[in-house]
């Protein structure tokens, strides 16, 4: 299993001053230290309008800066919106082939379908969003690899042209998909293409159900989107390793991927109790086939945390969110004790990791995509823990 970077460029309030400048620089600083950590991928996505949650608008920008201040690890996009409304599939092929020239050959190109907020930002029609997602694989490689290029179809028409630059690598960089779903991991799967995973919270065994899905969808590939399979399997979760646990705490990390969680729901246009019920499902999977009380539709149809009562279940991790989106001051110590019983969630000594680490080893993950700068935590502590991911971690894994 190999280990790679996920960011967000992602900063709490309150915010120092000239704090979009302060993220950035610290997000070149930590890329450089991935590098000599042994990281594989720095990975960045792509979020507009997000100042609460992400400034990784021009994440093809960031990623060619980065290429310019490392040596060896690879700079990945996961991934390039592809509604056409937001990315149109020809800059997507040019811009994505300068990065890999610029950066010695050492970009790879991850496609998502996006979601509610950025369909909604740039008028991308929801009907549309899949078959362009699906349309885009076929088309970008093309792009890449043919003398002159021309399409036509429901979706787009592309009189014939000359596509440049080409990538440095041959035949192409290697291609991905990020997946949230089970149809869309079994879809990444019967393109050929890699897929990038999410856990949040949820627990390893959903996981696994959705790297099965993959599985059966490369059985079922007939013909890969690109020139070649990429069969490997990226899987996003929250990581900090600290020198101790009583240091994982002082960092806040527990409590910043609770406010990960908390701030992607304001960020998003799921109603926030929609949002609860989809992590409560994958901690209890009972929990969408039984009636809501009444205030809870409520909650469901306007998304006001104000009127989310408490789960009958009493699931701890849900409860917490739901008194963070009320205001309430949640402790880093409740924090961490609230998540470190959550399999999914990497936060501790090094040997608690590597624990954490070997169940997702087990499910077949084959690139642990971790998310080091989150929330608040100190640009110092995450610099200490990619280095003792390094040093720790890595080892443990290498066969």
């Amino acid at each position: 299993m190999k280990f790679d970077v996920f960011c967000e460029i992602q900063i709490a309030k309150p915010w120092p001053e000239n704090h979009e400048q302060k993220i950035f620089k610290e997000t070149i600083e930590q890329s450089k230290c991935a590098d000599e950590a042994g990281f594989e991928v720095w990975w960045l996505v792509e979020h507009h309008a997000s100042p609460a949650f992400s400034y990784s608008a021009a994440p093809d920008l960031v990623l060619c800066a980065i290429s310019q201040n490392t040596k060896r690890m690879h700079v990945g996009h996961a991934g390039v919106l592809a509604p056409y409304k937001i990315n149109h599939p020809m800059k997507t092929a040019e811009r994505a082939a300068t990065l890999d020239i610029l950066s010695g050959g050492r970009f790879e190109l991850g496609l998502a379908r996006s979601g509610g907020k950025e369909w909604d930002t740039f008028g991308a029609p929801l009907e549309r969003t899949k078959p362009e997602l699906f349309e885009a694989f076929e088309i970008i490689p093309k792009m890449w690899t043919e003398p002159k290029f021309s399409w036509k179809s429901d979706l787009i028409e592309i009189p014939e042209r000359e596509v440049t630059p080409h990538p440095l690598q041959k035949p192409h960089p290697r291609l991905w998909q990020t997946a949230g779903s089970a149809d869309s991991f079994r879809s990444a799967g019967q393109f050929g293409v890699g897929v990038l995973g999410t856990t949040l919270f949820s627990p390893i065994q959903v996981m696994a159900s959705f790297l099965q899905e993959y599985e059966q969808g490369i059985a079922e590939c007939k013909k890969p989107a690109g020139h070649f399979m990429n069969k490997q399997k990226g899987v996003f979760t929250f990581v900090h390793v600290a020198e101790s646990r009583k240091k994982a705490i002082e960092a806040g990390a527990a409590w910043s991927a609770l406010w990960y969680v908390e701030t992607a729901a304001t960020n998003s246009l799921v109603p926030r109790q929609l949002w609860y019920d989809l992590i409560i499902a994958g901690l209890h999977p009972n929990y969408l086939a039984r009636s809501r009380p009444a205030s809870q539709e409520n909650a469901l149809k306007d998304g006001d945390p104000t009127d989310l009562t408490p789960d009958p279940d009493g699931i701890p991790v849900v409860e917490t969110l739901k008194r963070m989106a009320r205001g309430e001051k949640i402790s880093f110590e409740e924090a961490h004790e609230v998540l470190e019983p959550l399999e999914s969630v990497v936060i501790g000594d090094p040997d608690h990791c590597i624990e954490k680490f070997k169940a997702y080893e087990k499910i077949g993950t084959d690139r642990m995509l971790c998310l080091q700068q989150f929330g608040s935590i100190p640009h110092e502590a995450v610099m200490q823990s990619q280095k003792l991911t390094g040093k720790y971690i890595m080892p443990a894994f290498k066969k």
